[in-house]
């Protein structure tokens, strides 16, 4: 289990060993070992491994191990807010709801200007905010913890308030975990590449719609006159 943590001089922790890998990383590629497959999109990260991008296939090599999915919004990287909140503290950042799902974006989406009336931007980015967020992104947190702000960190807290490590984390979330939950069934949830704007309905993968059983419970060929 990777334990290791990324730091400044020794000091300030900028986050476990995989985070900024997983930010740098490329998505949504077609996976170079199956690409003639169905759901061959390369949109999950190992974070014990560390490396590039897996598709749902590959995955399965890494079935012991922990994967989270990157999904998109607008042509940029996000996650779920349930996926990552086991491992790092995401306090400070902004956070949306799309399609019943709260996500958080991997990296800055810097504009030009803010839009009239914004009351709230990104402290590194300047991007104008919903709410009163300090970040708009893990990005930005890493890089408000890069310019020494010892208030920010990503290491979670116990229930005491003492910082964890990260291979605490990792082993506590484990001992508490099923193993299924652990890994999830990715392979029933590979995305497509759909976009889908913040304000908009949906992520990909859209979430499949419920099966009414109300309806499939109806006798069927029973014929019903129709009115004079």
């Amino acid at each position: 289990m990777v334990s290791s943590v990324v730091g400044i001089g020794g000091s300030e922790e900028l986050g476990p060993a995989w985070l900024k890998p997983m930010l740098g990383g490329e998505y949504f590629m077609n996976c170079g070992i199956h690409a003639d497959s169905n759901k061959s999109e390369c949109n999950l990260f190992c974070l014990d491994c560390m490396g590039n991008a897996l598709c749902s296939y590959c995955s399965l090599r890494h079935k012991d191990h922990r994967l989270v999915q990157i999904r998109r919004s607008s042509y940029h990287n996000v996650v779920r807010v349930s996926e990552i909140q086991r491992y790092i503290d995401i306090s400070c950042i902004q956070t949306y709801v799309i399609n019943s799902a709260k996500i958080v974006f991997l990296n800055q989406r810097p504009q030009p200007r803010p839009g009239k009336g914004i009351t709230f931007t990104c402290q590194i980015c300047h991007r104008g905010l919903p709410d009163s967020f300090r970040f708009c992104s893990l990005g930005c947190k890493m890089n408000g913890i890069k310019r020494g702000d010892r208030e920010l960190s990503f290491s979670l807290k116990n229930k005491h308030g003492r910082e964890l490590m990260y291979d605490e984390m990792e082993s506590d979330y484990e001992a508490s975990t099923p193993r299924k939950m652990q890994r999830g069934n990715y392979m029933l949830e590979s995305s497509s590449s759909g976009e889908d704007d913040v304000g908009g309905n949906s992520l990909s993968p859209a979430t499949p719609p419920l099966y009414n059983h109300t309806n499939s419970s109806r006798r069927k060929g029973v014929p019903h006159r129709a009115p004079f």
